[in-house]
């Protein structure tokens, strides 16, 4: 009788012990819903759509299923919504989405007030917010957030960089053609400090309304200034026009560069290299740069009509590997584990090699200084850059020192 005693509570302990590990397991793996949301909140139809829209939805559920499809045990779902630029349908479907439909995470966000305002729900309630489209530096300083991450790019690294790459010498002069907007106000107040830093000087500056169709005066004022580099402090259609009707004034022929400050392939695809040629830019990717990006543009494109993605789709394939990768390796889905895991966590791939996530949630990739092809250049469709330098995300993205994100300890 005692040794059956014995055994019996040897067959408890082990009984006692197995549910121990189990009620372990299920706390270190916690998955709300026993589903992984991830909603992709963008311009699906309008100006945006473009080279984010209904792509950054192909290139999130890419991630997904490089991943495998499954996370700590339990599926991941995607879906999306389309914002319409409009920020008070980007912060109901972020309300909506958190609080009744279990999204986990809200990725993409093009256009910075719309990011901001998400960004905002996003810490309230302690959920991740991965910022691809939207280019505020806010949201990496002031308007930072303990579960807000900044993927691309912002207005001070385009500036910085394309400041430091074409400021010197006899490119030393710029002329400013600038939209009356709190963009265009952003990028002219942190790219003149770089430019005068350099030995630069800004000759000028004319500002004209969003929507415009005809830049002739407007252009006609940058050439009569004499300087090297015009700098466009616009973007969309405004750019796109801008850049259309330099080529047919001439800009180049006279010794004058345009440089862009927000470019994407699909703008350069539009208009033609005839049309863009000799445009100077910063960008965070280009699909024909190395072997994997090349990789990941043609699986991309069989997926979206054969064209190739933007640095936004990039992107967002890019920053929805990161938060797998977190979610795994936080055995939950919860926004704020989740979070100190992506800080964690180092980020190699295609897009940011060899990156880390700092403490104000900036994911501290290169950025790359590109020049748009001549027509006899390019070898066919897509092929339409030249990167010609490198630039290090320690000299051109903000210091952490001088964001001042409230959430980084000093």
């Amino acid at each position: 009788m005692p040794r059956m005693q014995d055994r019996l509570r040897k067959s408890a302990a082990r009984l006692a012990l197995g549910a121990l590990l189990l009620a372990a397991g299920n706390a270190a793996a916690q998955v709300s819903d026993d589903v992984v949301r991830i909603g992709v909140l963008n311009d699906q139809t309008g100006p945006l759509s473009g080279y984010s829209g209904p792509g950054s939805a192909i290139a999130a559920r890419m991630a997904v299923e490089d991943f495998g499809g499954s996370v700590l045990g339990k599926p991941i779902e995607v879906i999306v919504a389309d914002h319409r630029n409009l920020p008070d349908v980007a912060v109901n479907t972020a309300r909506e989405w958190f609080d009744a439909k279990g999204v986990d995470v809200i990725s993409d966000l093009t256009s910075s007030t719309i990011a901001l305002a998400v960004q905002g729900i996003g810490r309230e309630k302690g959920k991740v917010i991965l910022h691809v489209g939207g280019g505020t530096d806010r949201l990496y300083g002031a308007d930072c957030s303990p579960t807000g991450f900044l993927w691309v790019y912002d207005t001070y690294s385009f500036a910085r960089g394309l400041g430091l790459a074409l400021t010197g010498g006899p490119s030393g002069t710029w002329f400013y053609i600038a939209s009356d907007t709190a963009f265009a106000k952003s990028m002219e107040a942190q790219l003149t400090p770089v430019i005068e830093a350099a030995g630069g000087k800004v000759l000028g500056a004319v500002k004209h309304p969003v929507g415009t169709a005809d830049f002739s005066s407007f252009l006609l004022q940058a050439q009569a200034s004499r300087a090297k580099n015009i700098a466009l402090l616009n973007t969309g259609d405004d750019t796109a026009n801008a850049i259309k009707q330099a080529a047919e004034f001439g800009l180049a022929q006279s010794g004058q560069s345009l440089a862009g400050t927000v470019i994407y392939i699909q703008t350069i695809h539009a208009l033609g290299l005839p049309a863009a040629q000799g445009l100077n830019f910063v960008t965070t990717f280009y699909w024909d740069r190395t072997d994997a990006t090349r990789a990941f543009a043609k699986r991309f494109a069989e997926r979206n009509g054969g064209r190739m993605p933007s640095q936004v789709q990039a992107g967002m394939y890019s920053s929805t590997l990161a938060y797998l990768r977190a979610v795994k390796a936080a055995g939950t889905d919860e926004g704020k584990a989740v979070a100190a895991k992506i800080r964690e966590l180092p980020v190699d791939d295609f897009f940011a090699e060899g990156a880390r996530v700092r403490a104000d949630g900036r994911l501290m990739n290169d950025l790359f200084l590109a020049t748009v092809k001549t027509p006899a250049e390019s070898k066919g469709p897509w092929d339409y850059y030249k990167i010609t330098t490198r630039l290090k995300a320690s000299e051109v993205i903000r210091p952490l020192e001088a964001g001042g994100c409230p959430y980084v300890q000093k």
